[in-house]
């Protein structure tokens, strides 16, 4: 009994100190720099075109006025701008689409790095649109600027997921969210008419973008690969060796090698073969729905009313710019908390009560903008619903669909699920800017319902359907969708590992031979 205790006293002790040494250097220097040329870039881009809106068009019309002769009509030029903004989102779809093939041949890393060319090309396209005098290169740096954030959004957390030990699989995942933030708060800054948002200086809005790429390329290159992709596409078994050691900052990886070890003969499945798969319909079709929640939730279109309700409020339009701020601000305070929680309030709580939060708000948004002229502290109770929306949204369906998606499947069918997660998430993103100027035109101040309908459905989902996946292994959760799936978990294995599937039968067969052996089967009998 003692000797018992004891050796129980030492596996806690053991476990503790893995857990001291779970968030190595080379971890966390991996995160950041991954994040910072990456969704970081995702996030400055989505916010950068906001600041200098009246300065591109005033350019557009200039450019159109030297290059025809006359000055360009107001369709015409809402009709360039409504290209200029959601022209990012058909990048970012292309960019999803060939992650795949370019992360299987180059890997995680590689992949990452490689994307940095398109983020230059782009950032020198735009930065020198004007002295060109070309709005085409503006509208040309946008989509190439989509890819990079297409390929970024797909790449990186596939590379997070692989390199983080599974304790703190999430909260390395909310990386990605935090730099989403951060990336618009800095567009927002840069933004501001003391900086870069006046008529001389807007291009270098865009011209800003290479330092993140400048930076991840001087640092990836001294990181390792992802052990897995080494191990499993490469065939190394010494480079993974290092690069768990490098990533968990342990000697002894053993486990984890043969963790990766049982997957060596499984090949990457395509598209079309997971979709077949039985065996993760459950977990792609909560996927599709998180991601397309992600998008259509309303949270574009929250920013979309938010200088007309500050105006409301009565603060100066000289004043909105700086005000704006706070809203970049609750979104990284958020993303953070997020982050420092999701490994102990896990995925679940923070992903649905995210999304049962912004309907309550979505509500109580809708009423204070509709009766907002009958009292005067109802533009306040607008304000501050916009934030408690963006702070609802930022600590759950902010970053954990990331997650969720690089947990779901073994690293065999990762670049599909995250191909589908990509497609969904812009094909969603680009429906929300094409649609949301017609659903506002029609419903005015009652649009916000239609998002508090998407935020209550994707709620009550994923109560029903999402399982816990904090600190379980990939085996563990499949387990969990084993019932919804109407498979069994070995049934499951096998569809998973066809090749090793294969191998057990043959090794069945050899075997039943060897019973048909005569001097067998006397020794038997």
């Amino acid at each position: 009994m003692e000797n018992k205790e004891k050796n129980n006293g030492e596996i806690k002790e053991k476990q503790a100190v893995k857990k001291k040494v779970d968030w190595s250097g080379s971890l966390i220097i991996a995160s950041l720099a991954g994040a910072f040329g990456s969704s970081f870039l995702y996030g400055y881009n989505l916010s950068v075109v906001n600041a200098p809106t009246v300065y591109i068009k005033r350019f557009y019309n200039e450019s159109w006025e030297r290059r025809y002769g006359r000055v360009i009509d107001e369709g015409t030029l809402t009709l360039l701008w409504s290209i200029t903004v959601s022209i990012f989102s058909i990048g970012g779809l292309v960019g999803a689409i060939i992650t795949t093939p370019i992360v299987k041949f180059f890997g995680r890393k590689h992949t990452l790095l490689i994307n940095n060319v398109f983020a230059v090309m782009a950032a020198l396209l735009m930065a020198l649109c004007q002295l060109a005098g070309s709005f085409e290169m503006l509208l040309l740096g946008r989509i190439v600027m989509g890819i990079d954030a297409g390929v970024s959004l797909s790449a990186l957390p596939i590379y997070l997921s692989e390199i983080s030990p599974k304790e703190i699989r999430g909260a390395l995942g909310q990386v990605t969210a935090i730099f989403i933030c951060i990336g618009v708060f800095t567009a927002q800054v840069l933004g501001l008419p003391e900086i870069f948002g006046n008529e001389s200086r807007w291009p270098y809005l865009f011209g800003v973008i290479v330092v993140p790429s400048l930076i991840q390329v001087g640092i990836l290159p001294f990181l390792p690969e992802s052990p897995h992709y080494l191990l499993l596409e490469k065939n190394d078994k010494s480079g993974a060796e290092k690069a768990f050691q490098t990533f968990f900052g342990k000697d002894d990886v053993s486990h984890e090698l043969e963790e990766s070890e049982a997957q060596r003969n499984v090949k990457l499945v395509s598209v079309l073969q997971l979709l077949r798969n039985r065996s993760v319909r459950w977990q792609i079709i909560t996927v599709i729905i998180t991601m397309a929640c992600y998008q259509l939730c309303g949270l574009n279109a929250i920013w979309y009313y938010t200088n007309s309700i500050f105006s409301e409020a009565g603060i100066s339009h000289k004043l909105i710019p700086y005000v704006t701020l706070s809203t970049s601000t609750v979104e990284i305070l958020s993303a953070v908390s997020s982050g420092l929680a999701v490994e102990r309030l896990g995925r679940r709580p923070l992903l649905i009560g995210g999304f049962g939060l912004m309907v309550i708000f979505f509500a109580v948004l809708t009423v204070s903008l509709t009766f907002q002229n009958h009292a005067y502290w109802l533009p306040y109770l607008s304000i501050f619903c916009i934030l408690a929306i963006i702070a609802s949204f930022c600590i759950g369906p902010g970053g954990i669909p990331f997650v969720l998606t690089g947990e779901f499947f073994q690293p065999s069918q990762k670049p599909a699920a995250f191909m589908i997660a990509g497609t969904v998430n812009w094909v969603s993103n680009f429906s929300v800017g094409l649609l949301f100027p017609f659903i506002q035109a029609g419903l005015l101040t009652f649009c916000f319902l239609v998002f508090a309908v998407v935020c209550l459905a994707g709620a009550t989902y994923l109560f029903f359907v999402l399982p816990e996946t904090k600190n379980k292994t990939i085996n563990e959760i499949s387990q969990a969708f084993a019932k919804r799936n109407k498979v069994t978990l070995e049934g499951q294995e096998m569809s998973q590992f066809p090749s090793e599937r294969k191998s057990s039968e043959e090794q069945e067969h050899n075997f039943s031979s060897t019973l048909e052996n005569g001097e067998t089967k006397n020794n038997i009998l």
